[in-house]
């Protein structure tokens, strides 16, 4: 049984920076791709980045980039996700999931993710 733990969500103000992590129990992390959804009131579960199985390489949304890292440490089963420069429209639940299996084009659908977190609370006001 795979169990995903987010920490790290609080309110900020524009301009700050937070790191997210998700951390595993049950299966490690090192193979599986985990990425990271976010969800605003009243709009749909959204991609906002992944790190693809072993190969470690990194996929974000366009209105991340450069802005968000997403990283991964083996040792301690656990992806990190560095935001900086937060606007408010980044305010959002934060959400971690993983799979074993996904292949590369799916890797920013929800549904194909087996494994999910119950999610962060992300608030940045202006």
């Amino acid at each position: 049984q795979v169990q995903l733990v987010e920490s790290g969500g609080e309110s900020v103000q524009a301009g700050d920076s937070l790191r997210l992590s998700c951390e595993a129990s049950g299966r490690t992390f090192s193979r599986a791709t985990v990425a990271w959804f976010r969800q605003a009131p009243g709009k749909e579960r959204e991609f906002v980045a992944a790190i693809f199985r072993s190969s470690g390489n990194t996929y974000y949304r366009d209105s991340v980039k450069g802005r968000f890292t997403i990283s991964r440490d083996s040792a301690k089963n656990t992806v990190y996700l560095q935001m900086s420069s937060l606007t408010p429209d980044d305010t959002g639940v934060y959400y971690c999931a993983s799979d074993w299996t996904i292949i590369l084009s799916s890797i920013r659908e929800a549904r194909q993710y087996d494994y999910w977190g119950q999610g962060t609370q992300v608030l940045v006001s202006s």
